[in-house]
């Protein structure tokens, strides 16, 4: 399958003021189902980490080399945004004001999976922001209330979280999501299907970490309509893969991992 650029086969990027992550519990049937099938699939990552039984701590796996050093830094300077008609506009902390075009509906969708795998989405309050900041308004009032009930504090606890959704004392929740590519299947000018071909991180960083992070490959759909000029997304669903051979990269202490996630920032991605 190819995820090249309808246009000039290039991924343009900028950085923004904070950054994001991956995850699913258990898909729900619901009059909502055909909103939150996608969604929730977003959260597969994070099943795999619940289900994964005990296992070294992440701090004993092999050392590498330090990934971040220095203070860490919460957000990274903004670079100029490239491509045509960049995003310049946000809904509180998420890119909007994408083209109505086909690049923009690769964007849109591309920021929106960074937005859905992130770490606010184990949390209430910010998961519902989320949530309604990218969902077309029709399907957004039964997702949150599927969502609120599939983030139980039974599955919070099984990926190691608190019941509010925060990690443990002394360990950091990693859960990004990291586009690699995005293309555009289907575009009439007010609806569009993407898919984000992604890789994520997803675990809890830090001494004594049973559940380390861990990365996985995925393909995103996401079915987009033209919502108060802005694009907005309908329902998404998920596949694994395509997933490339790991690489012969040691793995890094828990510390450098935990690190890194605090001192690089995420990015927003436009083409």
């Amino acid at each position: 399958m190819s995820f090249g650029d309808e246009h000039d086969g290039q991924t343009r990027t900028r950085l923004p003021d904070s950054g994001p992550g991956t995850p699913r519990p258990p898909a729900r049937s619901s009059r909502s189902l055909i909103a939150v099938v996608g969604v929730v699939a977003l959260l597969v990552a994070a099943i795999a980490l619940a289900n994964r039984g005990d296992g070294t701590p992440d701090s004993a796996t092999r050392g590498g080399a330090a990934a971040g050093q220095g203070t860490p830094s919460p957000s990274a300077a903004p670079t100029a945004p490239t491509g045509v008609r960049p995003v310049t506009g946000k809904n509180g902390a998420i890119p909007a004001g994408f083209a109505r075009d086909e690049q923009g509906a690769q964007s849109a969708a591309a920021n929106y999976a960074v937005a859905l795998g992130s770490v606010d989405m184990f949390q209430r309050g910010p998961r519902e922001t989320i949530v309604r900041a990218l969902h077309d308004p029709a399907v957004a009032d039964a997702l949150v209330k599927d969502l609120n009930d599939s983030y139980s504090a039974g599955f919070l606890a099984n990926v190691g979280l608190q019941p509010d959704g925060t990690a443990p004392a002394g360990l950091t929740f990693v859960s990004r999501t990291i586009p690699v590519g995005a293309q555009v299947k289907d575009y009439t000018g007010d609806t569009a299907t993407a898919e984000v071909w992604c890789t994520g991180l997803v675990g809890l960083a830090g001494e004594g970490s049973t559940k380390p992070v861990t990365t996985t490959w995925f393909t995103i759909t996401e079915k987009l309509k033209w919502v108060g000029g802005d694009w907005k997304v309908v329902s998404s669903e998920q596949a694994e893969g395509p997933t490339p051979v790991n690489g012969d990269n040691r793995a890094s202490v828990a510390d450098d991992i935990a690190k890194a996630v605090e001192g690089y920032g995420g990015f927003t991605y436009a083409r």
